[in-house]
């Protein structure tokens, strides 16, 4: 995605403008790039004549008759008013604070809807996604893995969908984590309608992103678009149950594309659910057992987070630990200390303690050196 724009235009100006072409049926990313690409610019775009406009790749004379027209047609007042009344943030992708993970990508999507909020700490995320009739096998594996990894420290993301997709977010709430729920349909039009309630938990501990405007109805093309979102906001993703030709299957493989990694759970071998995972496997996928898999696999690419309040680089799994857990961790030095003597130094019942140790393991805060010793990572 270009990133040059004129510096003529104003930020807010450009943020409307390029609201304006996100709401033109059969505008999406790759095309805005070749519009922006011909014009440089998005009020060039929007003042362009139709016989200017045909002239760009895949511009067609109905899409260009409706572009030329769309400042006229399209009233982004009534969108801005519609998403401040119902805390929905505006990203588009110049913005400063637009995530990271998905600025990387070629085609980033022009415009995001977002409820919530998206914490520097959720660019360390894992996906996971799977089938929506999920096996109750593959529906405990997937809250176990969330669980596990939203422990160490990690935020995940999925697509709100029954089945694995909705073990995986409750899974990480559980867990008091993050989780991002990312979605084919808009804000305000909630697919699977059921799932309303975890929606408004995920936006109460993540985020909830769709590209698509806010009453946007949940259609079958918008699913592929919504998972190369999912599989570019995370590090990698974990494919727990997919039948053959399944939407997952689609995500993994657009997670390659994108130079993220691709996670997949064995399952029966008599399980047409697993039948998609075995197949990712056979390809190269890396096979998952535990969320050990998973943290050593992605050990050199969960690089540390810079707070920029404060001077120091913190470990990502730091970022979430509660006042005990941080009790805990400061009473442990990097040489080997003896567990007696943190117990003496915080103060806390030896039980407490013992279990948080358990928690800044998993978390690869510590390491165990001996049955009674331990030390700081």
């Amino acid at each position: 995605m270009r990133t040059d724009l004129k510096s003529t235009t104003s930020k807010h100006g450009r943020k409307n403008e390029l609201l304006t072409l996100s709401l033109v049926p059969g505008i999406g990313p790759k095309t805005l790039t070749c519009l922006l690409d011909h014009f440089t610019d998005t009020q060039a775009i929007l003042s362009a004549k139709t016989e200017q406009l045909i002239k760009v790749p895949g511009i067609g004379p109905k899409l260009a008759r409706e572009i030329s027209l769309a400042t006229k047609t399209i009233r982004t007042d009534d969108y801005l008013d519609l998403c401040k009344d119902n805390d929905i943030e505006i990203l588009s992708c110049f913005d400063s604070h637009y995530p990271k993970p998905l600025a990387e990508l070629h085609n980033p999507p022009t415009i995001l809807y977002c409820q919530g909020q998206f914490l520097e700490e959720d660019t360390l995320a894992i996906a996971i996604v799977g089938a929506r009739h999920a096996t109750p096998y593959g529906k405990r594996v997937a809250e176990q893995l969330a669980r596990g990894l939203a422990t160490a420290g990690y935020t995940i993301v999925s697509g709100l969908a029954r089945g694995i997709d909705a073990a995986a977010h409750k899974g990480a709430l559980e867990a008091g984590g993050r989780t991002i729920g990312v979605l084919a349909s808009g804000l305000l039009n909630i697919y699977p309608s059921e799932h309303v309630p975890l929606a408004r938990k995920i936006q109460e501990n993540g985020a909830l992103f769709s590209e698509n405007a806010p009453h946007h109805p949940p259609k079958s093309g918008s699913f592929p678009q919504r998972n190369r979102i999912i599989s570019g906001l995370s590090l990698g993703t974990i494919v727990v149950e997919a039948a053959h030709r399944s939407g997952a299957l689609i995500t993994a493989r657009l997670a390659s594309e994108q130079g993220r990694e691709v996670f997949a759970v064995p399952g029966p071998i008599d399980s047409r659910m697993s039948k998609g995972c075995h197949q990712l496997i056979r390809d190269g996928a890396k096979l998952v057992e535990s969320i050990d898999d998973v943290l050593e696999e992605l050990g050199p690419l969960a690089s540390p987070v810079r707070i920029k309040s404060e001077e120091k680089v913190h470990h990502p799994g730091e970022l979430k630990l509660n006042d005990v857990e941080k009790t805990v961790l400061n009473a442990i030095s990097p040489s080997p200390v003896e567990i007696d003597e943190v117990v003496a130094a915080t103060g806390l019942p030896i039980a407490r303690v013992l279990s948080t140790i358990s928690v800044l393991e998993i978390r690869r805060l510590i390491r165990r050196i001996s049955g009674t010793q331990i030390a700081r990572i």
